[in-house]
């Protein structure tokens, strides 16, 4: 009766996972709505339920620099229906935060690589510096006194953030916000003087001309027609300096091998749907489509970033918790 009992259970087990997907997919992303992280998540879920045939429901779990919702997710049912789509903080949480709920190479399936958002270095409207080169020498002659902004502590432009300071040997006084919203509010209205931000939040105003564009943060310069006249820091004398933002999406460890290989095929066609390559250029972010949309490739680059990271956060000696 027992032997009955197991067989009559993987059964079950084998026909829930061929039936996979049969009820809503919640996607968690763990910043607020509208943000850049979320604009990710709803043009990929867009794509998703062409490919893995359920609805897709994004649900914002904010707070902690995006650590509240991978918690979530991490301690979520190992079933395919809680996934999480996150940035690069996977790989620098565990620097900023001494203590943190979940351990990122160990708590997940890895499903695969979205999207590398470049970020691009932008002044308020009044700045007196109109190229880098200007900016350069505004920052030297106003040390002590300029205001850098960022979406809070861990966020990307926290981290674009420290590494620019570290690079170009100033420090700045860093105003942490609530989110890219009321930073870049506070960078229009003029009360704060920089900030490095993705594109994908900084495009739009670049367009429109209601900031001052100075650089973007990768090794060559982008396409997209706002951003094709940016030089980059690296070509204005910043050798080296390279930050991109990417986003990956998971599942809770323990999530059945067959689950996971059916998302991520879905993952990979969703990847080559032109609308969402479309949508994602706009904005000046460049879908991946090399091996890292493989769930191990993806675990390999992220364990490189942790490695990358953990000394540029720890050196600066800025911690979240």
């Amino acid at each position: 009766m027992k032997k009955l009992l197991l067989s009559l259970a993987a059964s079950m087990a084998v026909g829930a996972v061929w039936a996979y997907p049969d009820k809503p997919v919640n996607i968690v992303v763990p910043f607020a709505a509208g943000g850049p992280t979320d604009k990710v998540a709803r043009d990929l879920a867009e794509s998703l339920r062409k490919t893995l045939g359920a609805t897709l429901v994004i649900e914002n779990v904010g707070g902690a620099g995006g650590t509240l919702g991978a918690t979530k997710v991490a301690k979520a049912a190992p079933d395919g229906y809680t996934l999480l789509l996150h940035h690069i903080s996977m790989a620098t949480s565990p620097a900023l935060y001494r203590n943190l709920q979940y351990k990122t190479l160990d708590d997940f399936e890895y499903l695969g690589m979205i999207n590398e958002v470049p970020m691009t270095l932008i002044g308020k409207p009044g700045l007196p510096a109109n190229n880098y080169a200007e900016l350069s020498k505004w920052l030297e002659a106003n040390k002590g006194k300029i205001n850098l902004a960022n979406a809070g502590l861990g966020a990307a432009s926290h981290l674009c953030g420290l590494l620019f300071q570290s690079a170009i040997k100033i420090d700045m006084t860093t105003v942490p916000y609530k989110g890219t919203g009321p930073a870049m509010t506070d960078l229009l209205g003029g009360q704060v003087d920089i900030m490095c931000d993705q594109t994908t939040n900084t495009t739009s105003q670049i367009e429109s001309g209601k900031v001052k564009a100075y650089a973007v943060t990768t090794p060559k310069r982008l396409s997209t027609p706002a951003l094709a006249k940016l030089p980059t820091l690296d070509e204005s004398g910043l050798k080296g300096f390279n930050v991109s933002i990417w986003h990956g999406l998971y599942a809770p460890k323990n999530t059945p091998k067959p689950v996971i290989e059916k998302i991520n095929a879905a993952l990979k066609a969703a990847l080559k749907d032109p609308e969402f390559i479309k949508r994602q250029e706009a904005l000046g972010a460049v879908v991946i489509t090399d091996k890292r949309v493989d769930g191990a490739e993806h675990k390999k680059f992220v364990e490189a970033e942790i490695n990358k990271w953990g000394p540029v956060i720890k050196a600066a000696g800025q911690y979240a918790d």
